[in-house]
């Protein structure tokens, strides 16, 4: 009798596989917070949609922003939330499990 498959769905999450939200998690799992420029200028997208993407993102209680005034601009810092780490790493678990342990192909 062969062990019990876990099932590879569990944790995959519609809402961060898009995959410019997944490359926005990405990036912000990586750091504290992150500029939104910086997001734009890294990940090549454009300012609308850019906003966009984290408007959902944000909707859904995965990412936070936070607004101060630098060099005179108003300026905008994105950051995972808790939720949002823990989705997105279980989205990854998902996605492993989907494609299964690299290997020779059989």
């Amino acid at each position: 009798m062969s062990a019990k498959r876990p099932d590879s769905l569990e944790g995959f999450d519609t809402t961060i596989h898009a995959p410019n939200r997944l490359r926005i998690c990405a990036l912000l799992d990586i750091t504290d917070e992150a500029e939104f420029g910086l997001v734009q200028r890294q990940l090549d997208l454009s300012a609308s949609v850019l906003s966009k993407h984290v408007a959902v993102l944000m909707d859904a209680g995965y990412v936070a922003q936070r607004k101060a005034v630098r060099d005179t601009r108003q300026r905008v810092w994105l950051h995972l939330t808790r939720q949002g780490r823990e989705a997105y790493q279980g989205h990854l678990a998902a996605l492993r499990a989907i494609v299964g342990p690299s290997g020779p192909a059989l």
